[in-house]
């Protein structure tokens, strides 16, 4: 069926307002003409006129309706990227030996070693750290691997002044399973009100447990599993060895001793 006949003064009309920076949404809304006609028309000979404030509101319009859709693309992506990974973990944890208590061991040593205290002055375990799952994973194995004195774990806790003292310490209490009476006077950083830094959720927990011994075995494990680990590639260990001697020998300014780490070769 054909469409119906438009006039010469109609399409006149038509090219004016193109002349005049009208796009074909605006005079289809006036004068009723198709946006197709009006392209069929002067879609190939009238270039409309350049307008930058035109062509940025037209960007801003296109991108608030493809934000959504590529938003949700991109949603879809990582789903479908965390299904397969936690597929994949599954998998593997099935050949992991979860009934030997040597690995959750290992574990523990591996987290007390980058985590835990490791001066030789330090006469008992001290681990820190803010997140909860993991302090709750290092006491989890600390009573797995070991049969330990319950009653000699103490807990630490730095907060800054937007905290909630009872609060805090309910809320890690209830995390460790460590009653409140074994918590020392919580510490409240000194920090200034107006400098902006990022908020925490519930402070610094530290977990002190009064037994030197673990803590040296520990410490002994993780570094037997370090040169095991890193056995086959034995120049670069000599090398690390080699520097950190020269970096415990050389100044006492922790600073001057850290830029010698890196400039003595």
């Amino acid at each position: 069926m054909r469409g119906r006949l438009h006039p010469a003064k109609e399409k006149e009309k038509v090219k004016q307002l193109i002349l005049k920076g009208k796009s074909y949404n605006e005079i289809t809304r006036l004068l009723g003409v198709p946006k197709s006609t009006i392209s069929t028309w002067f879609g190939k000979t009238i270039r409309k006129p350049w307008s930058r404030k035109i062509m940025l509101e037209h960007l801003a319009s296109i991108r608030k309706l493809a934000a959504p859709a590529l938003r949700n693309k991109w949603r879809k992506k990582r789903e479908e990227e965390t299904r397969l990974i936690k597929t994949k973990i599954e998998k593997e944890l099935k050949n992991y030996p979860l009934e030997n208590i040597g690995f959750y061991k290992s574990l523990l040593a591996m987290l007390y070693w980058t985590e835990g205290a490791k001066s030789k002055k330090a006469c008992a375990l001290k681990f820190a750290n803010t997140d909860p799952k993991l302090a709750l994973l290092y006491v989890r194995l600390l009573r797995l691997c070991y049969n330990i004195d319950e009653t000699k774990l103490r807990i630490g806790l730095y907060v800054h002044y937007y905290h909630s003292i009872k609060r805090v310490k309910n809320f890690w209490s209830r995390v460790l399973n460590i009653p409140l009476s074994q918590f020392y006077k919580v510490y409240v950083k000194k920090r200034s009100k107006t400098k902006r830094f990022r908020k925490n959720f519930a402070g610094i927990c530290f977990i002190y447990y009064g037994n030197n011994k673990i803590r040296k075995e520990l410490l002994e494990l993780g570094t037997a599993l370090q040169k095991i680990i890193i056995a086959n590639n034995a120049p670069v260990a000599q090398w690390i060895e080699h520097e950190v001697a020269d970096f415990e020998v050389v100044g006492s300014n922790p600073a001057r001793r850290t830029t010698n780490l890196y400039l003595t070769h």
